[in-house]
């Protein structure tokens, strides 16, 4: 069961949750839309609920005040697309078509946002199909399908069937930190661990690896931002 307080001035939507496998309470603000949430131990109080909120509603907000500003994919707004800042741009055209600065949409403010969606999944699948297919020629591996999701906790994953996900999203990112996830996770097909063993896999189809998983940690949560 959950339910949801307001915490200080100006209030702040706090979800309470109550779980029998907690221990103590735990707090967490999304990183993707700063919803904030804590976790209860069963038979904790409410006041106590209340009392640990009073005592972390300054590190709420300093974290709050970090987060990016939700966007609007609407005409007139700028969105990054393989890394690079192009504005929406509404013409004549009948289709969605990406330029090195802008990208053209069809009339019609209320449909942008879906246009540009399609479009975009559809550039991410070509994008991740292809360099999924490229690391997997490295490693001398084979995979199965490719499934894209609007994921908020990873940015892909390999199961034990050969199958990959990917969160679409990685669109918006510069091209090699699309590179980097589809090389991570087509190493998972030879070894299904983070061991020194897989790295060294990693290490050795995309040597600069390091920068571009440092640029998912540092910037991925912004690709979230963006309202389709």
């Amino acid at each position: 069961m959950t339910q949801i307080i307001q915490l200080g001035q100006p209030p702040i939507d706090v979800t309470i949750k109550r779980s029998a496998r907690a221990r103590r309470l735990s707090l967490r603000i999304s990183g993707v839309d700063g919803k904030v949430s804590l976790t209860l131990p069963r038979f904790s109080s409410a006041s106590e609920a209340q009392g640990f909120l009073r005592e972390k509603e300054g590190w709420i907000r300093k974290h709050l005040d970090k987060q990016p500003d939700l966007a609007a994919v609407e005409p007139g707004a700028m969105i990054p697309i393989e890394g690079a800042e192009r504005q929406i741009v509404e013409t004549a055209t009948r289709v969605v078509k990406l330029h090195p600065h802008w990208v053209e949409v069809p009339y019609g403010a209320d449909k942008t946002a879906p246009r540009i969606r399609a479009f975009l999944k559809n550039l991410a699948r070509d994008r991740l199909s292809a360099a999924s297919q490229h690391y997997a020629g490295l490693i001398g591996r084979e995979f199965g399908k490719i499934t894209l999701r609007d994921t908020r906790s990873r940015w892909g994953s390999c199961t034990s069937e050969g199958n990959l996900m990917y969160s679409w999203r990685l669109i918006l990112a510069p091209v090699e930190v699309l590179d980097y996830v589809a090389a991570h996770e087509v190493c998972h097909l030879a070894e299904m661990n983070h061991s020194a063993a897989y790295w060294a896999n990693v290490a050795a189809v995309m040597p600069g690896y390091i920068a571009h998983r440092k640029w998912l940690r540092d910037n991925g949560g912004a690709l979230h931002r963006f309202q389709f």
